[in-house]
């Protein structure tokens, strides 16, 4: 007696569908649950701190709180002519008002990113706020500076009265607005953001090669040698990860400077007949990262070739491909994954450097994370940190996404 197999008719497959995900749906559940923690606690530490830091980027607080009544007067303003005295009376007592608050540096340290000098003649009125006598007021602030009486400087108060600014980002990309509120490229002689972009870039890449030049070999190598020589060399390629970073890189200060090991090996070897300048220089920028970003490198592409079976070489060799045919056109293919993830983690970490270029390179070798360190710790001016470091990110969003379209998301293996 024979048993026919019913197959569910089309028709229940929608039913059987949603049968199946009501079945999984406490298993995710309770698999989200176990996640809850973690994935507040990065929202929490991570990406809240992160999202707010990026928007000074494009916050303007300052104009529209000290100086509130002369934003209310300028929001009708044409901007043709120098504004009646409406205009004046409004900045005088907003003025008095910052000068009580002691507010008013930092409304004129805002205007002075914008335009030279803004920030001399906000302290000036508030030193003469005592000296204003009664009548037309237009006069007296053009005795202080005849600035006053130019509609540009009107502008710009104006334009800042905004809630949000477009300056930090135009300028983190080397552009501006004039008067009219267009955007333009600033002076060749200011535009010098792009540049240094460009430069992080260029050192990123340089590294990046770098150690997939000397990653690769060794991997090769570890791959090929005794588990006992494998683990030992695998040991002495995870050791300086077991180090800071500030150490290894003053380890590189004291090689590289003029009476460092490293000139005083070339002259006691004579390669050389004058000591060299290592230091404060690209080339030293890149060996000490290269240093530094190596395993990072060799530890995605050695899992990978510790995958690949060491019989295909051999079958390669016995179906008559020379060695470096067989190696080229039968291994090499294989580790792609592995230097993809290799060469892509070397490259976004290579990125955002700081402690390295710092101390090692020069004035030309720093990279867009030591402007952005300057902008917090030195100038205070965050919302201009702010715009580099979302320039910075969005580089580096924008090269792994670009990575993942041109390699495969499934051809990247971090080991």
């Amino acid at each position: 007696m024979t048993q026919t197999l019913s197959l569910p008719s089309p028709a229940s497959a929608p039913n059987l569908r949603a049968a199946l995900r009501r079945a999984e749906r406490p298993g995710r559940l309770g698999a989200l649950a176990l996640a809850l923690p973690a994935l507040l606690f990065l929202v929490v530490t991570f990406a809240a701190p992160i999202g707010l830091f990026l928007t000074t980027a494009v916050r303007n607080p300052e104009v529209r709180d000290t100086l509130p009544q002369t934003a209310a007067i300028l929001a009708d303003w044409d901007g043709l002519a120098t504004p009646g005295e409406a205009a004046y009376a409004a900045l005088l007592a907003d003025l008095t008002r910052a000068k009580e608050e002691n507010t008013a540096a930092a409304l004129g340290k805002r205007l002075n990113y914008e335009s030279a000098g803004m920030r001399s003649r906000i302290m000036s009125v508030v030193r003469h706020l005592g000296g204003f006598q009664d009548g037309a007021l237009a006069p007296q602030f053009a005795a202080l500076d005849p600035v006053w009486a130019s509609p540009d400087l009107w502008a710009i108060i104006k334009r800042n009265a905004a809630p949000v600014t477009p300056y930090y980002l135009l300028t983190a990309v080397d552009l501006q607005q004039d008067a009219s509120g267009a955007v333009t490229r600033v002076k060749d002689d200011q535009a010098v953001f792009l540049g240094i972009l460009g430069r992080t870039l260029w050192i990123a890449g340089l590294v990046t090669a770098a150690t997939l030049l000397l990653g690769f070999p060794t991997a090769y190598v570890i791959s090929l040698a005794p588990a006992r020589i494998a683990g030992f060399m695998l040991l002495m390629v995870l050791l300086p990860l077991w180090t800071s970073l500030l150490v290894r890189t003053t380890a590189w200060v004291v090689l590289l400077q003029t009476d460092g090991v490293i000139n005083q090996a070339l002259l006691a070897l004579g390669l050389t007949t004058e000591k060299l300048q290592l230091m404060l220089t690209r080339f030293g920028t890149v060996t000490a990262m290269t240093h530094i970003q190596l395993p990072f490198t060799i530890l995605p592409i050695l899992s990978v070739m510790k995958s690949i079976p060491a019989g295909q070489m051999r079958a390669a060799r016995s179906l008559g491909a020379p060695p470096f045919f067989a190696f080229w056109r039968v291994y090499a293919p294989q580790t792609l994954p592995g230097v993809a993830a290799g060469c892509l983690m070397t490259f976004i970490l290579s990125l955002g450097y700081y402690i390295t270029p710092a101390l090692v390179g020069g004035p030309r070798d720093q990279m867009l994370s030591n402007f952005i360190a300057t902008y917090i710790n030195r100038d205070l001016n965050w919302g201009m940190a702010a715009a580099l470091a979302g320039l910075l990110l969005v580089m580096t969003i924008s090269i792994y996404l670009l990575f993942l379209r041109l390699v495969g998301a499934e051809r990247i293996k971090l080991g």
